[in-house]
């Protein structure tokens, strides 16, 4: 797979609007997104039966998406769990797991997308509490390892859920890991710096068997545009961020599991 990025500059621009809300206090957190043209030897198809991923799909000629993010999950009894995924490094680099912990922008970054997903499944459910903290996962790329810390919140529907569950779904969108707290200045933010329709990109997707749901957030995702692949990736940004890392950060998550 090539890459062929917008320049930092170009990203650069971007990040300013973000930065300049995050410094009046309109938002805590943003994530900021780009489209890059990639080229690839391999169909959408092919994609999608290749990879490696906790979640896939598939839309022929469309969009393939291989996301390692859980939007929410539903047991038979009623719990719903989420697993908020703030923060990532690549795994080569020198003692990389501390220094992921240990950075007080992704410290920041985290704890505002616990506090925030804490908070959306509040909307919709009863006792919700962080069972763990900000533990770490790897994640296996055709180019390199990169780790990424995760926290998992769980809660307990009231009722019989399973008459309501468009409305569970819908009262906790978007997403908060691909939007950004509070949400709706931060969404009015992104359409100023984005310019573009992120379209089913950054959505959720999932399966309900009538007694339990898994769902995803789509992210790690291709699209065919008239014949043309663009790769949709993005991170977190902060009051604190640094834009030559948010920028690398973007880069390094264009990637296939393969």
């Amino acid at each position: 797979m090539i890459k062929k990025p917008q320049s930092y500059e170009n990203y650069f621009s971007k990040f300013q609007i973000v930065h300049s809300a995050l410094k009046k206090g309109n938002s805590f957190l943003l994530n900021l997104t780009e489209k890059t043209a990639i080229e690839c030897n391999l169909t959408l198809e092919d994609i999608y039966l290749r990879s490696h991923a906790l979640y896939k799909i598939l839309v022929p000629d469309k969009f393939v998406c291989f996301s390692p993010e859980t939007f929410v999950k539903i047991s038979s009894s009623g719990e719903i769990l989420s697993y908020p995924m703030k923060g990532t490094i690549d795994a080569s680099l020198p003692n990389a797991e501390e220094q992921l912990l240990n950075d007080y922008k992704e410290t920041c970054e985290h704890n505002t997308i616990v506090d925030l997903i804490r908070n959306d499944l509040s909307i919709v459910a009863d006792n919700v509490r962080v069972r763990k903290f900000r533990y770490v996962d790897v994640l296996e790329t055709n180019e390199k390892k990169l780790l990424q810390t995760s926290s998992e919140i769980c809660g307990m529907l009231s009722g019989n859920y399973h008459e309501r569950l468009g409305s569970i779904i819908f009262d906790m969108l978007p997403a908060g890991s691909i939007s950004g707290a509070p949400k709706r200045s931060t969404v009015n933010t992104i359409r100023k710096a984005e310019k573009i329709n992120r379209g089913y990109y950054t959505g959720v997707f999932g399966y309900y068997d009538g007694e339990t749901l898994d769902s995803a957030v789509m992210i790690r995702y291709i699209e065919n545009e008239n014949g043309n692949y663009y790769f949709r990736s993005g991170g977190g940004i902060t009051v604190n961020s640094n834009p030559e890392e948010e920028y690398q950060e973007v880069l390094d998550k264009i990637y296939l599991p393969l």
